[in-house]
């Protein structure tokens, strides 16, 4: 048998098959589709909670400062947040939902942020477990006082990178606030005052330039700010900016030198004025009219942007000796060091490229001190470097220890309960900074401890995407197409569409109509070309070449735009008539792929519980369990003995669910049954109690509580099977898409073996 004779046979089996057995076929493959499905995400989630299981064994399951918070009502498990951060595995999917769970190498960057298509993720600054001290900012980056702006790491963004856009959308924010006032009136009053000439400092004074607003840039020492001060050949990261007059800035990663050299470019290009060596003491006056007092003058501005950073108050070691000349908050020239005993302290970054720095360079004696288990704070690469040193013997590493007191020549470290004292030259605490709070305080700019509440202000990422106004309108614009596309088809074969099957073959229009016609089959190759479009976006989630295309949400817009208007395209193609079983299968799956999406977008997340409802129904336990038990304490009363046992049956009733929430159908459809009955015979019980009540007037309250105490646990269960429910839709989705690419083609492949080839045919 040739192959096309055998071609031709299989197609004509499959022709004949009938629609039994085009069900267990469908049913055979989708069932294989949402096992492997299954088993990749089942892996996915052991390996994402071994990886959080270890972070809170090793206590490293708080977060630095500025960190994700992933809304569960939100999520849709997507996994685009996951593969985003440049700082590797920080996500996971756990139980389908995206979770932090690597809190304590998060630095902040907000690609997982920027890569959500749903606005389930935002940065917040700080923890409940570790609150941040940072100065008060809106979304304007404009502080407590007004007229003076924070950019930078000083306002809790840490990354080169994030501190370039923000200097240069705080100049934008500038030039608005200023409005016709900018370049006007007295020369010696400048626009904007910029303190600090590094990333942020130098970014802004770009920004204002390119604004055409008159400038000052002051900077208490060198170009660079704190990157000047780094470890000779410190490597830096930074994703690329476009800068104003220069173009493209930045590479993954850097040399502290190149850094710098890069600086010094942008001040050339765009033709900066720096002036060094003045740093800045006082900030008085009011906007429009500041009086910045530095080391070289004084200078009169009518805005003032502070992108001061936080290195230049160094975290001390707070404890005795903390101010021997032996201690140092920087290792800036290795060779100072050279043949003598030295002991670094800190878990970071800094910490471990110091080490790392004085066992290449020098013959000095070295140790670090770190109160976790782990180095989990520091990049892989320089964590790799250190365990290194570390098995060859070259650096001996103290863990889950601290420095508790320094000496001339000896330091004092305790693990546990045990202290040991360790000859000593030099101490290098690498502990990172502390918001200038004293200078702050000058300036009039107040501090807010931070523990999770705050979000980012201004999101640097939204520079990267469109603004709301944009979305709205895109989403409008690619409505308007896919109605127009529909009253086209509809105006161009509406005659032939209402006509009865019968009468059809009648029609004139029927051989260009009918779906194996010219016009039938071109619309159901155009519909098969649009439907597959609706794969550019899980591609876009994983290819690297397309991460960086602009934000993923106007992808996802198109892609639901795209699988909206497939299906009633498609209805066009087969004249809106169902013919052979395959047809059917692939139109079915078609539509449960597009209703499982939708219902994922725009269903999933609008059945949502606050966050603080569990805490409320907590409270609201732990204020009647007293009440109940003060109620069981009373004695009983000649009432009759039916009436006893009836009060001892409510009160058993009350008092269990004073302390749980007690049992509850696991299934959604049990609860929902099951919920009059429990609450009339919760409400039996209260009635049962009100005799003894001395107050009558305290009755009505607590059978209030009791009855919200009730319907807040019924709502948190109810809310977690809902929830649990609601996850397949996911495996329905991405099944049936996967099967869907599987009937197009067989589709495809009988259409052009029965010899369907349209115009080229």
């Amino acid at each position: 048998m040739t192959p096309r004779s055998a071609a031709l046979a299989l197609t004509t089996r499959l022709l004949t098959l009938g629609p039994g057995a085009w069900s267990l076929l469908f049913v055979g493959v989708a069932l294989a589709v949402a096992l492997a499905y299954l088993v990749v995400r089942s892996r996915e989630h052991r390996r994402a909670r071994a990886i959080l299981d270890d972070a809170v064994r090793m206590e490293l399951n708080v977060p630095q400062s500025l960190h994700p918070v992933i809304d569960p009502d939100v999520c849709i498990g997507s996994g685009s947040c996951i593969q985003a951060c440049p700082e590797g595995q920080i996500l996971g999917l756990v139980n389908g939902v995206a979770t932090l769970v690597n809190p304590s190498s998060c630095i902040g960057h907000g690609r997982c942020a920027a890569e959500c298509p749903v606005s389930a993720i935002k940065l917040v600054f700080g923890s409940a477990e570790r609150g941040v001290d940072l100065p008060e900012i809106d979304g304007s980056f404009e502080s407590s006082r007004r007229g003076i702006y924070i950019v930078g790491e000083l306002g809790g963004m840490g990354l080169i990178k994030n501190a370039l856009t923000q200097g240069l959308q705080v100049a934008a924010r500038v030039r608005v606030a200023l409005g016709p006032a900018a370049r006007r009136g007295d020369p010696d009053l400048v626009d904007v005052a910029i303190v600090g000439a590094g990333p942020a400092g130098i970014a802004a004074a770009a920004g204002a330039r390119a604004a055409g607003l008159s400038y000052a840039l002051l900077e208490q020492d060198t170009v660079g700010g704190a990157i000047a001060h780094y470890p000779r050949q410190k490597l830096v990261m930074t994703e690329a900016v476009n800068l104003p007059f220069h173009g493209k800035f930045g590479r993954p990663f850097m040399a502290k030198e190149d850094l710098l050299a890069a600086l010094e470019r942008v001040i050339a290009d765009a033709g900066i004025e720096v002036h060094e060596k003045a740093k800045v003491h006082s900030v008085t006056g009011q906007a429009g009219d500041f009086l910045v007092t530095s080391a070289r003058g004084v200078l009169r501005a009518r805005r003032v942007v502070l992108a001061i950073g936080r290195r230049g108050t160094p975290r001390a070691l707070g404890v005795p000796g903390d101010e021997l000349a032996k201690v140092t908050y920087r290792l800036v020239d290795p060779a100072q060091y050279q043949g003598r005993r030295v002991l670094i302290v800190g878990g970071g970054d800094s910490a471990l490229e110091a080490a790392a720095m004085l066992a290449a360079e020098t013959s000095a004696e070295i140790g670090i001190v770190h109160r976790a288990p782990q180095f989990a704070r520091g990049r892989a690469l320089n964590r790799q470097k250190l365990e290194a040193l570390r098995a060859s013997g070259r650096v001996r590493a103290f863990m889950s220890t601290e420095i508790v007191a320094v000496e001339p020549a000896a330091v004092h470290l305790r693990t546990g309960g045990a202290t040991r004292t360790l000859p000593n030259d030099f101490v290098i605490a690498c502990l990172g900074g502390e918001v200038p709070g004293q200078f702050l305080k000058t300036v009039g700019v107040d501090i807010r401890r931070h523990r999770g509440d705050k979000a980012m202000a201004n999101p640097t990422f939204a520079a990267e995407g469109s603004a709301p106004g944009d979305e709205r309108l895109a989403a409008t614009t690619l409505a308007l197409v896919g109605i127009a596309i529909l009253v086209f088809l509809g105006v161009a074969g509406g005659r032939y569409y209402l006509l009865p099957d019968v009468l059809r073959y009648r029609s004139p229009q029927h051989d260009l109509m009918k779906p194996s016609g010219s016009w039938g089959h071109g619309i159901g190759i155009l519909a098969t070309g649009v439907m597959l479009l609706n794969f550019v976006y899980p591609i876009r989630k994983r290819a690297r070449w397309l991460k960086r295309r602009g934000s993923i949400a106007p992808w996802l817009r198109f892609h639901v735009f795209v699988g909206t208007l497939t299906p009633a395209v498609i209805l066009f193609h087969s004249a809106f008539r169902w013919g052979n079983p395959l047809a059917t299968a692939t139109y079915v799956s078609l539509v449960v792929v597009v209703v499982t999406g939708l219902l994922g977008r725009f269903i999933y997340g609008l059945f949502r519980v606050d966050a603080e409802e569990s805490k409320r129904v907590a409270a609201l336990r732990a204020r009647l369990q007293p009440i109940v038990a003060a109620l069981a304490s009373l004695p009983s009363v000649d009432a009759g003995v039916d009436a006893n046992i009836e009060r001892s049956a409510a009160l058993a009733r009350l008092s269990a669910l004073a302390e749980a929430p007690g049992a509850l159908p696991a299934s959604l459809g049990a609860l929902l049954c099951r919920m009059p009955r429990d609450a009339w015979t919760l409400r039996r019980a209260i009635r049962r109690l009100e005799p003894w009540f001395v107050d009558q007037r305290a009755f009505p309250a607590f059978r209030a509580q009791m009855l919200g105490l009730r319907r807040g646990d019924v709502k948190l269960h109810f809310h977690q099977g809902f929830k649990r429910l609601m996850h397949g839709w996911r495996i329905f989705h991405v099944t049936l898409s996967v099967v869907l690419v599987g009937l197009i083609a067989a589709h495809i492949w009988i259409s052009l073996r029965i010899g369907f080839k349209w115009l080229w045919s």
